[in-house]
């Protein structure tokens, strides 16, 4: 908005950039702010870490890297790729394949599977939303999900595999809708594969909370002006649209005003609750092959429940974590009374765990 000649003010209560999607840092910081004591001497210098309140990896291909290189944020921030991704099954991890090597070996599928399931990502690779030509007698907009896996005959265990580890979906709601927007995120997933080969996620070094700071870095150069530790007293509104802000007694205009909804908890309303757990890790994850860096996706039915657990790992080498330590963060979503027993699956795959 800035650099496109807007006017902007931008007013944050916390003493830092980033709100709910900061990474925080000392480590001393983190433990305060979990009311635990700590941390433990071991743990190298507080300043090496960077945490991450909500964990994401972002995907090489994908919309929010093509917005870092339109508006060079990218001249702020370094990115390093994320090393694997994997996949439960049957109470064992697996490598998701990244080459037609790792394909063939996987033991995710059998021999046939593994052809047609060739056959069916030849077909999403090719596949183009204007050219019919490439549709092969498929209506992305009117068949669902469910009947593309048909025609294609994969089984049940690469349905789950293929919508959960590449097209990203947390639940199986997907299957009966249009299948357009499944195929576009499968084949997102293999175009960000191909553009580095390790895994299909970047990851910016010292953490999350680097892209807001970025973004921070750019308005400022075209004129935007940043005040942190500042409290919103009171959103000023006529006629039912927003006209200002008043903080500690003054007031700032304004014709548009965007924040985050904890700023007016009387304008939303709350539709469903997420669980997380900040793991710290003296070791890499077991079966990743010593990976520093991953993603674990359980999906639903493996662990008989309505929606995926997620694990994002990440360590010294993304400059989060001091030497030889690793930060592996599970999230959900709430679906019982009991939260903590329900990433209790994902728990065991970290074990031991310095400090959760």
């Amino acid at each position: 908005m800035s650099v496109n000649g807007k006017k902007v003010l931008h007013i944050d209560r916390n003493d830092y950039y980033g709100g709910e999607s900061a990474s925080i840092s000392p480590l001393e910081e983190l433990y305060r702010r979990f009311n635990v004591i700590g941390p433990p001497e071991p743990m190298g210098r507080g300043r090496e870490w960077n945490v991450d309140l909500v964990p994401k990896f972002i995907m090489a291909n994908g919309q929010l890297v093509k917005m870092l290189l339109y508006t060079e944020v990218t001249q702020f921030i370094d990115f390093k790729v994320v090393d694997g991704s994997y996949v439960y099954k049957a109470g064992k991890i697996h490598k998701v394949p990244c080459t037609k090597e790792e394909a063939l070996a996987s033991d995710l599928m059998g021999m046939f599977e593994k052809r047609r399931f060739r056959k069916f990502l030849l077909f999403v690779l090719h596949f183009n939303e204007h050219d019919v030509k490439s549709h092969q007698d498929i209506e992305p907009r009117r068949m669902t999900m469910r009947e593309v896996y048909r025609k294609f005959d994969l089984g049940p265990e690469v349905m789950a595999f293929t919508g959960h580890a590449l097209a990203l979906y947390r639940t199986d709601d997907y299957l009966d809708q249009p299948c357009l927007e499944t195929i576009n995120r499968i084949k997102l997933y293999c175009e960000s594969l191909a553009k580095y080969s390790k895994s299909p996620y970047l990851y910016p070094l010292y953490g999350l909370g680097e892209l807001p700071q970025g973004f921070a870095r750019l308005s400022a150069l075209y004129g935007g002006i940043y005040m942190l530790k500042k409290p919103v007293d009171e959103i000023l509104m006529e006629k039912g649209k927003v006209v200002g802000v008043k903080s500690e007694g003054k007031i700032a205009h304004c014709k548009q005003l965007i924040c985050d909804p904890s700023y007016v908890p009387n304008q939303v309303k709350k539709v469903g609750q997420v669980i997380r757990v900040i793991c710290i890790l003296s070791h890499p994850i077991r079966n990743t092959n010593e990976c520093t860096s991953c993603q674990i996706i359980i999906p639903q039915m493996q662990v008989n429940r309505k929606s995926d657990i997620y694990v994002c790992m990440v360590s010294c080498s993304h400059c989060v974590a001091s030497d030889g330590k690793y930060v592996a963060i599970i999230s959900t979503t709430v679906e019982s009374e009991n939260p903590e027993s329900e990433i209790q699956p994902a728990l065991e795959l970290l074990e031991p765990v310095d400090q959760k």
